[in-house]
This record gives structure tokens, sequence and C-alpha cells, in this order.
């Protein structure tokens, strides 16, 4: 079962969480880190590489949230409030080892609680080249997008999207050179 164990958590009506032994949060060294900087790519706006988001809403059980999260086979996700404005992100080894840990009844345990408002964003306003150094700072592979006004999850940057705009660009630039 790769990098997942069970762990049960007891009790009548409780269900089995899978545990990761990572954090998905944390950039592996299996991930695409970007080369050296490109200023002509640094300075274009993020929205050029803003991938569609998975998000949570705050109002569901850690449950429904775990549940979202498998679907999309995704390690962790934003959250946003009922108007899509982003409140930070989970991930589900942080959920299973504070609420399956614990013992509580991931059913109806929320997630609000779990929400790290602290997570690293960036907003649709900053450049690829900034939100490369939110994430190599932060330690991610990846970033939510927001509007910048009024905070509403537009996506998600990553540093594999950096990394293929950063190939394409340079690709460009060996074919313009050879013409």
């Amino acid at each position: 079962m790769s990098n997942e164990k069970k762990s049960a958590v007891g009790g009548a009506g409780r269900v089995a969480l899978l545990e990761n032994d990572v954090n998905a949060t944390i950039m592996k060294p299996s991930q695409s880190r970007p080369e050296k900087n490109d200023p002509k790519v640094d300075a274009k706006p993020v929205k050029e590489i803003v991938e569609p988001a998975t998000a949570v809403r705050s109002d569901v059980s850690v449950e429904a949230a775990l549940e979202e999260m498998r679907a999309h086979g995704d390690e962790s996700s934003a959250v946003t409030d009922q108007d899509g404005k982003l409140l930070g992100s989970v991930s589900k080894n942080q959920m299973n080892r504070k609420v399956g840990g614990l013992g509580h009844d991931p059913h109806t345990a929320p997630v609000e609680p779990q929400v790290d408002k602290d997570a690293a964003c960036c907003s649709d306003d900053q450049t690829i080249g900034e939100a490369e150094k939110v994430m190599l700072e932060a330690k991610i592979g990846e970033v939510p997008v927001v509007v910048t006004d009024d905070k509403v999850l537009l996506g998600k940057a990553t540093l594999g999207a950096i990394k293929q705009k950063k190939d394409a660009e340079k690709k460009k630039d060996r074919g313009n050179a050879e013409n």
C-alpha cells in the first residue's frame, strides 16, 4: 500500500483513516525544482501558470474533507469559506494526527479547527518569481493563488508549472537563436 499505513480509530461508528508517513505540504526530493532564475519568466504574472486547485469548505467534517482529498489524489487542500475565500490549508497527515490520533470521530469533527491559517499563498498580482520564492522559502511544492482584492481562491501555482514555463522559454530561445 505504498507509503500509507492504516491507523484504526477506535470506538463504535468510527472509521479507519489513512495516515501518511510524510506531510504532503513539504517538498519531496523527487519534486521538480525549477532551474536557475530566468528573468523573462520570473517577471511574468503568476496568473500564466495557475492551475485548478481543489478546495474543501470550512464547514464540512474531517471525514468529508479527507474523502474529497482522496477523490482528487491530494495530500493537502486549500480551505475556503462559503464565499470561496481562502482561509488556509489542511493536510491528510495533520487531520489524521489531530483528529484520529486523539480518538475524535472524523464524521463529526469539523475541519475548521484543523486549518493552518498561516499557510503560504500568493495573490494574482504577484510574479512567477515571487511565487517561486514563496514556495522555496516555505519548502513546499505548490501554493494557493488568490484574487488580490477579495482573497477568493483562483487556483494554485506549482514548482512543476514554473519548471515547465522555464523549459518552454529556454526551448523558444534556442529556436530563435538558430534562426
